[in-house]
Order: C-alpha cells, then sequence, then structure tokens
C-alpha cells in the first residue's frame, strides 16, 4: 500500500470526519469542504496552483452534474407560482376539498394531495398550494391547524420528497455519489419508503386522535395562517385579480393534470429515468408555465414569463446553494478525481470510497445491522442543517462504503440513507426546516418539529430494521 494511497484516503475519510462533526455541532460545512477539496488536490498533485484550480474546478464538475435537477426544480417553483397567483391551483384542488367532512379525512385527503402534488411540483411549493385550499376546509371539519401542518409535513417532505419519484432529485444525487445508476436507487427505496410512510403516519394520526379527545397540545383555533410572506416560501400565495374566466381555469386545471399524468405514463411505458425523466417533467412545466403566463398576464404575459423564470431559478439555487461545495467534495471519492487531476491513485484502484470498502470488509467486521444503522445514523446527522440534500451526497458515500464491504446491498443502504437524511433535514423534523408549513397553518415550528419527533423516530429505526432484513 503505496504513501500516496494511503495520503489520499486517508485525508478523504478524515474530511468526511470533520464534515459530520460539523453536521453534528449544527454549523455550515461549506469551507469544511473546500478545504477537504483543497488538501485532496494538494495530495493528488503537489502542486499549488493545480489543488487551487482544481477547488473551482470541482464546483464546476458538480454543477454539471445536479444542472438537470436544479434547472427543472427551477423551472417547476416557477410554474407552481404562475398556478397558485392565477387562481387555477384553487380550481385543481376544490374537487377534493368537497370531501373533507371530518377530522380523520382531513388528515388523510390533506396528506394524500400533499403527496401527490409534492411528487410532481415538489414539497415547497406544493405547501402553498394545498394549504390554501385544503387548509381551511380542514379546520372547519374539526382537524386542528396543528395537524395539517402534520399532514402535509409528512406526506409531503416526507413520503414524497424522501422517494422523489417523478422529478428524481434526491436520487441523482445519492446515485452519483454511491456510484450506482438512479434506477437502482428508486427500486430500493421503493418498500422502505412504503413502510417509513405508513408507519409514521399511522403513528402521527393515532397521536393527534388521543391529544384532540383530551386536548392536549392541540390548537382547535379559528385560521390563523400567514399571508404566505415568510421568506422561506418560493412564492406569495396571494392570487392575482380574476384575469381568467372559471371556464380557463377549468380548461387549464384539466391541461396541467392530464399533462403529468401522460408524463407519467410514457416514464413507465418508455422506461425513462433519471436525466430523460428529468427532462421530460421539466419540459412540460416550461410549457404549461409559458401558455398560463400568456393567458394570465395577456400584454405583460412576455415579460411576466421572464419573471417567474428567474423567480423559479432565484429559489432553486438558493435551495442548493449549500448542496453544491458538499457534492463536489464526495464527488471526488469517486470519477471526479481522475477527471480533475488525472491517475493519481494505483493501479487496481476503482475509486477512494471504493478502496476504503475493500479495507473496511478486510479489517472491520461489517454486518448487514452494522452497516444499515450506521448508514441511517449517516443520514440522520446530515440532515440536521435542515436542507435535507445538502448531506445526501455523504450518505450514499457511506452507503456505497459499507456496500462494498458487505459486497452486496449498496442500492439498499444508499436508499436508506438518503430516507433518513430527507425525514429529518427535509421539512420533517428540524424546525428552521419546517418554517414553510409552519407559516401556512399559523403554527409554533418547534410544536410541529415535538409533534412529528415520535412517529419519524420510530418510523427510522423500523425502516432500518426492515434494511437489515432485504440486505
Amino acid at each position: 500500500m503505496s504513501v500516496e494511497w494511503l495520503g489520499l484516503h486517508g485525508v478523504f475519510v478524515l474530511f468526511i470526519a470533520a464534515i459530520i462533526g460539523f453536521m453534528i455541532a449544527r454549523r455550515d460545512t461549506t469551507i469544511v469542504c473546500l478545504a477537504g477539496i483543497l488538501v485532496l488536490g494538494l495530495v493528488a498533485t503537489y502542486s499549488l496552483s493545480e489543488s487551487v484550480s482544481g477547488v473551482f474546478n470541482s464546483f464546476i464538475y458538480a454543477i454539471k452534474e445536479l444542472a438537470g435537477t436544479i434547472l427543472v426544480i427551477s423551472i417547476i417553483v416557477g410554474m407552481s407560482a404562475v398556478l397558485t397567483r392565477s387562481g387555477i391551483h384553487e380550481t385543481m384542488i376544490a374537487p377534493v376539498s368537497r370531501w373533507v367532512r371530518s377530522p380523520g379525512l382531513a388528515f388523510w385527503i390533506t396528506g394524500i394531495v400533499m403527496l401527490v402534488i409534492s411528487l410532481f411540483f415538489w414539497p415547497t411549493p406544493a405547501v402553498a398550494l394545498v394549504g390554501a385550499v385544503l387548509l381551511p376546509a380542514a379546520i372547519r371539519a374539526g382537524l386542528p391547524a396543528v395537524g395539517v401542518a402534520v399532514a402535509i409535513n409528512l406526506f409531503g417532505h416526507g413520503i414524497a420528497l424522501s422517494g422523489d419519484y417523478i422529478i428524481q432529485g434526491a436520487p441523482k444525487l445519492t446515485a452519483d455519489a454511491a456510484g450506482i445508476p438512479v434506477g437502482d436507487v428508486i427500486e430500493a427505496s421503493i418498500p422502505l419508503v412504503i413502510i417509513m410512510g405508513v408507519v409514521t403516519t399511522v403513528i402521527a394520526f393515532l397521536d393527534l386522535r388521543k391529544d384532540m379527545k383530551t386536548g392536549k397540545g392541540v390548537f382547535p383555533s379559528p385560521f390563523k395562517g400567514s399571508t404566505g410572506l415568510n421568506d422561506d416560501l418560493p412564492f406569495s400565495i396571494h392570487s392575482l385579480k380574476p384575469a381568467l374566466t372559471l371556464k380557463q381555469k377549468r380548461w387549464l386545471s384539466v391541461m396541467i393534470v392530464a399533462s403529468f399524468a401522460l408524463d407519467v405514463i410514457a416514464m413507465l411505458t418508455m422506461k425513462l429515468q433519471g436525466g430523460d425523466a428529468t427532462a421530460l417533467i421539466g419540459g412540460t412545466a416550461l410549457i404549461i408555465l409559458v401558455i398560463v403566463s400568456l393567458m394570465t398576464h395577456r400584454g405583460q404575459g412576455l415579460e411576466k414569463t421572464t419573471g417567474y423564470l428567474i423567480e423559479g431559478l432565484q429559489f432553486g439555487f438558493r435551495v442548493f446553494g449549500p448542496v453544491i461545495p458538499v457534492a463536489a467534495f464526495f464527488y471526488l471519492g469517486d470519477a471526479a478525481l481522475k477527471e480533475l487531476y488525472g491517475s493519481v491513485l494505483p493501479d487496481g484502484s476503482t475509486g477512494i470510497v471504493n478502496d476504503l470498502g475493500v479495507a473496511l470488509a478486510q479489517h472491520v467486521p461489517v454486518n448487514p445491522a452494522v452497516s444499515a444503522v450506521t448508514v441511517t445514523m449517516a443520514g440522520a446527522i446530515t440532515g440536521l442543517d435542515g436542507s435535507g440534500f445538502s448531506g445526501i451526497s455523504l450518505a450514499g458515500s457511506i452507503a456505497h462504503l459499507f456496500g462494498a464491504a458487505l459486497g452486496t446491498g449498496i442500492d439498499t443502504l444508499t436508499a436508506l440513507g438518503q430516507i433518513a437524511a430527507i425525514w429529518v433535514g427535509g421539512g420533517t423534523l428540524v424546525p428552521w426546516a419546517l418554517i414553510p408549513a409552519a407559516a401556512i397553518c399559523g403554527v409554533s415550528p418547534f410544536e410541529l418539529a415535538r409533534r412529528n419527533l415520535k412517529p419519524v423516530a420510530i418510523g427510522l429505526a423500523v425502516t432500518t430494521i426492515a434494511a437489515m432484513f432485504i440486505l
């Protein structure tokens, strides 16, 4: 084993530990990642100029890898903004709201609608779309505002985002870090997402129903949601003056639903995954944005369309800004190192992470139980920054490491790490990540986080055990 091998791999492990430590301390990891990229470059090339250039080039590499994901989410946010402001979203959800007649129905209908919309629009825009229409209906049916917030969180930021089967932003990040196809992560995540979703939502509903009977910890007060002007929301929920007739809104609602339904059919029949599926969804969303913007704003449609695109891109880069440095570092554990610095690893090496996995298998007793628990803990730790996305590259990298050591199950471990990171940081446990849903529902984000803690913790434990048997 050469000194160069020990240097590169040792530096990589050292900075992984530092990143985890900073995440536990709830401190930003950008500077740590930059330092890790710089030091890896120095150890790989022994050249200060090449290592400094490598810091910038690693960002370029990460942005190229993430460009499709950032762009499709930005377009969808822009599309969601024009649907909200034109009032089309109210027309789309109105048929569902009439079924909200009891607290139980209000919880499950709100959750399921949030799940479906989040799969296509992403959870943060869906909060405004669902909350603006279903919250008043749910409260009239007797469900407290905190119950609506719990449903929105668990179904949207939990189930929908942790699977992310339509937009495929989350599995793209974890699959790249783990060095496996996106389709493998998606397929492996299906049973785990179902288990996690069922356990958390059932426990949350039972706890909520029990507290509603005793009057403990619920807020049966009239609707007091925010106006939607919170800075953490990508757009205001205020609608424009009625520029579209009711007939036009209904026609556009049917057209939008049918368009995305056809996308799903095409993805299934043509077996589109990864970048191809993202491109199909993104193109559809962009066309819808243009059509609705032109019809809504008429004479100002050209300018307003550009404005919605800019608004979406601002949101996309604000969300993925913290992700790029982290992804840039972890991409160096695989293909990026060779692309940036050439063949700096010994003959027979297949990447830093692969080499570490082989070494781990040779020197540490690794079994499915230890691997699953470790990956879940790593994923949960990466979610403590409240993003959910900034650390899932780390979760994918660690899953690859343990999967290589086991000789199997990289896809399952990657999906498990992704689920843990998203559920903790994506908007169900970390209070500062809960602000959009809490603001719409007019509840405290800390109260919402407290309510989610028990069901999410139990759900992660059950899902981890299930992953041990799948491995």
